[in-house]
């Protein structure tokens, strides 16, 4: 959890002022309840004094961010009504960036243009910086953020993967998409890609080791079978389909 000021930029000192930056940047410019708050930076054990409290971190937020700017009069979080708002515009948080980006992808895929579409998507993930909200992804607002950020940034990924294949980088992303699948062994659509990548770098037997092992994996702990998409594409490498060295495969951009 951090402020970017021009290429520079700054941790927020403090979990709590973390905690109630990130919970006022999920919602901004809108209100966020002093409620809503308590349970984000105390859960069910909020201290006797809470509002107190919560007005003490408030004003610690407001000097750090004031102190970030420059600007000593500089007022970010502001009193509204039964809550804080935070004063920023959607262009200058970076999950707004990132969605903007990912749009301008889906565009360019549409209008069936690889090129763009990678470009952005390589803008868009190189603005992540480890987890969403680091630390500060603790209360149910935050952690509930987090989650839907990670997916998207999961996505974003894969869609990335799915262009540098159709643009014949095969070889190049078999070990990134290794670690990928270790990382999130569930994701089916990761899997698949994985699964192709070797198949086109000549590596048909552990692409079918890719298949046998998430197949296993799903039987013994979710007592489950592979999705029919997934057995089709596995049964088309074991038939050498022409089709599978081709720019089109089962493969698809996420929508």
């Amino acid at each position: 959890m951090a402020v970017g000021v021009g290429d520079a930029v700054h941790a927020v000192p403090g979990l709590r002022q973390r905690s109630l930056l990130a919970s006022l940047l999920i919602h901004a410019p809108a209100v966020v309840s002093v409620s809503t708050l308590y349970d984000e930076l105390w859960g069910e054990n909020p201290p006797a004094t809470v509002e107190n409290a919560l007005q003490a971190h408030v004003s610690r937020l407001r000097r750090t961010l004031a102190r970030l700017a420059g600007d000593p009069a500089a007022d970010l979080v502001r009193t509204r009504g039964a809550g804080y708002s935070l004063q920023a515009a959607p262009e200058d948080i970076d999950v707004h960036q990132f969605r903007g980006l990912i749009r301008r992808s889906h565009r360019a895929m549409e209008e069936d243009d690889p090129a763009g579409a990678l470009a952005s998507l390589e803008r868009a993930l190189g603005l992540w910086r480890g987890a969403p909200l680091g630390d500060a992804a603790v209360g149910p607002l935050c952690a509930s953020a987090a989650a839907e950020w990670e997916e998207e940034y999961l996505s974003a990924r894969e869609d990335a993967f799915w262009l540098r294949l159709r643009a014949g980088e095969a070889v190049r992303v078999v070990g990134e998409l290794k670690r990928m699948s270790v990382a999130h062994p569930w994701r089916e659509r990761t899997t698949e890609l994985l699964m192709v990548a070797l198949y086109r770098s000549g590596r048909q037997a552990e692409a079918v080791g890719v298949y046998n092992a998430a197949r296993l994996r799903l039987a013994d702990e979710l007592g489950m079978e592979p999705s029919p998409k997934l057995r089709q594409l596995f049964h088309r490498m074991l038939n050498q389909d022409p089709g599978l060295h081709g720019s089109t495969t089962l493969l698809r951009a996420s929508a």
